[in-house]
């Protein structure tokens, strides 16, 4: 994926007041001793470039993994938990809600392979736009053999860290419009008020009793009766 970028002391400083800051999880399928590693780790943005904070990645109980990517979430000051939904399903969400129920999570599906989603980010790293706050070394080990020929089984193991990594960029690629949250309530609010007027009916003309009109209303209306 590239080498990595290491922050002088300066960016370290700066490190804090990064613009955007989430915590990416990308949880293993299975929870038994031979289960793989579930990726947790945390990345910032600023205009500069994009910071690699933290890697908690390890083997992890379901209950376990969230509380550490909730500490990390708290411990760094996010804004988001972004995770992988795994073949669990709604389980993932459902895990870390029941560790801290106001969290704003967004859960991301794969749905294409490793490499592919990896492009991009090894992209960034090209061009120097990623630095790493720190050393991480098992989690640099896997970016140096992740190949595009990677194999999972003749390597022994799958890339969690880098997925988290990988989930973690492509979330802080996308940047949201600026009071979207303004724009996002009001939307709903305005859809809310086009139902509810849809579900009331249009009001009936009235005519003058005994004129053209009114007689052929009311012949209409005898018809429907009929």
């Amino acid at each position: 994926m590239g080498r990595p970028h290491y922050a002088d002391a300066l960016s370290v400083i700066a490190a804090p007041n990064l613009a955007r800051i989430v915590v990416a999880i990308d949880p293993a399928a299975r929870s038994s001793e031979d289960a793989d590693e579930t990726g947790i780790v945390v990345v910032g943005r600023d205009t500069q470039g994009h910071y690699v904070l933290a890697d908690a990645s390890g083997k992890h109980q379901p209950v376990e993994w969230a509380k550490i990517a909730i500490a990390a979430y708290r411990a760094h000051r996010a804004d988001r938990i972004v995770a992988e939904r795994n073949n669990g399903g709604a389980m993932v969400e459902a895990t870390i809600r029941m560790v801290d129920n106001n969290l704003p999570v967004t859960i991301v599906w794969a749905s294409r392979g490793k490499v592919a989603r990896a492009e991009p980010v090894s992209a960034l790293y090209e061009q120097g736009r990623v630095h790493h706050i720190g050393t991480f070394p098992h989690l640099e080990d896997q970016m140096c053999a992740f190949t595009t020929d990677f194999d999972r089984a003749r390597a022994g193991y799958s890339p969690d860290r880098v997925d988290g990594l990988v989930w973690a960029l492509t979330e802080l690629l996308v940047e949201p419009m600026k009071n979207n949250a303004f724009y996002e309530l009001t939307r709903q609010r305005v859809e809310a008020m086009r139902q509810q007027q849809s579900r009331v009916e249009a009001p009936q003309t009235v005519y003058a009793r005994g004129s053209v009109e009114w007689q052929q209303q009311q012949e209409a209306l005898g018809k429907g009766e009929q």
